[in-house]
């Protein structure tokens, strides 16, 4: 069986080298700490195995599909890990200089793992929720399928949802229907369908999965428009994410569900 390491004993890959915690660094001049100029993606291991190796699509990652996938593979096996939280990070990199816009920088990859420790809610009750005020960013400002390291208005979301006593922001799209809360899409359960909202989210892979996992045990689910009466008025409510994994909701805005 793997022996988990310490943080400060975990094996870093930093743009083609795998490299000890505390050496791990990248320079205060990369554009992805001087703007937020960088994406990322996440997968997970359990029992040993990768749950769904990401697909990247990102023109600038200076890897083929090949070459990031072992990377993400020798960055989990060279920290013996039996179960992990695996995050790649690909900034824009340093420039000529540390203004924008960007000119001839060379991105940096970033591949880390540490141990799961599990779902941020566990137990049975369901978590509180809350639909925040502070709407999603339509895909015309930002693309919702980009995972942008930015994550300001998902921080300022659900510090909004905190401030209410609840443990998870909901957010909605400009024209006021449904879209995700800050790393999780919301599914709906209604008269015995399943119901998600399309449009502007992000499509994740867990999202993804469940709605496979429907069609082979023949349960009717299809994307819809919902609106925040259709959350107070659903027979269940649950989020889903690689990283918390299915999280059922009991309350929206003091509303029992």
């Amino acid at each position: 069986m793997p022996v988990e390491l310490s943080q400060e004993q975990a094996t870093v890959y930093i743009d083609g080298e795998y490299l000890p915690f505390k050496e791990a660094k990248v320079s205060v001049f990369d554009h992805g700490l001087l703007y937020g100029d960088a994406v990322y993606d996440t997968c997970f291991a359990w029992a040993g195995a990768i749950f769904k190796l990401p697909g990247w699509r990102f023109s600038f990652i200076p890897l083929t599909k090949e070459q990031m996938k072992s990377a993400i593979l020798d960055t989990f096996a060279k920290n013996r890990l039996e179960s992990a939280y695996i995050k790649i990070l690909v900034t824009r990199g340093l420039g000529k200089r540390p203004l924008l816009p960007p000119i001839d920088c060379t991105p940096s990859i970033i591949v880390f793992a540490v141990p799961y420790t599990g779902a941020v809610y566990s137990g049975e009750v369901g978590i509180k929720a809350t639909v925040v005020s502070r709407r999603h960013i339509p895909s015309v400002c930002l693309d919702s399928q980009v995972k942008s390291c930015n994550y300001s208005n998902f921080v300022l979301s659900q510090r909004e949802a905190m401030a209410a006593g609840t443990d998870v922001a909901i957010q909605l799209d400009m024209a006021g229907h449904v879209c995700e809360a800050p790393g999780y899409n919301i599914f709906a359960v209604k008269a015995g369908n399943l119901l998600t909202p399309g449009g502007e989210i992000l499509r994740g892979i867990t999202r993804q999965t469940v709605i496979e996992l429907a069609g082979e045990a023949q349960i009717p689910c299809r994307e819809a428009e919902l609106a925040t009466f259709d959350l107070y008025n659903a027979d269940e409510l649950f989020l889903t994410s690689t990283a918390g994994g299915i999280v059922p909701i009991r309350e929206v805005d003091g509303i029992m569900v």
